[in-house]
């Protein structure tokens, strides 16, 4: 995981991805899920070139079994971008870095 990538937990979910200024993306993984693994250093490429305009986090859904439930994630990778406290889009398995990359132009300009 990149410096730019925090590991987020069930207990500070609230105050720094719902509460931010600045929009997030959570990375729902495991360690044990292939397709999580092959995702990182694309999550951690998006991290080092957008980490002004956007959080990454990683919630690793075995030891925080809350988040991911709240927001309905059944099947990981799950990447869900969050602006203003409220989901902005969702994305289940794998994905392009185009399509990080537009998604991050979307909803932080």
């Amino acid at each position: 995981m990149s410096e730019n990538v925090r590991a987020i937990e069930d207990n500070a979910f609230e105050k720094d991805i719902l509460k931010a200024a600045k929009p997030s993306l959570v990375d729902f993984w495991a360690p044990w899920c292939g397709p999580c693994r092959a995702m990182e250093p694309v999550i951690d490429e998006i991290a080092g070139q957008f980490s002004e305009k956007i959080n990454i986090f990683k919630c690793n859904v075995d030891d925080n079994p809350i988040s991911p439930s709240t927001y309905g994630v059944k099947a990981i990778p799950t990447l869900i971008f969050f602006k203003d406290g409220q989901i902005f889009e969702q994305i289940t398995g794998m994905a392009s870095r185009t399509k990080l990359e537009e998604i991050i132009n979307k909803i932080a300009g």
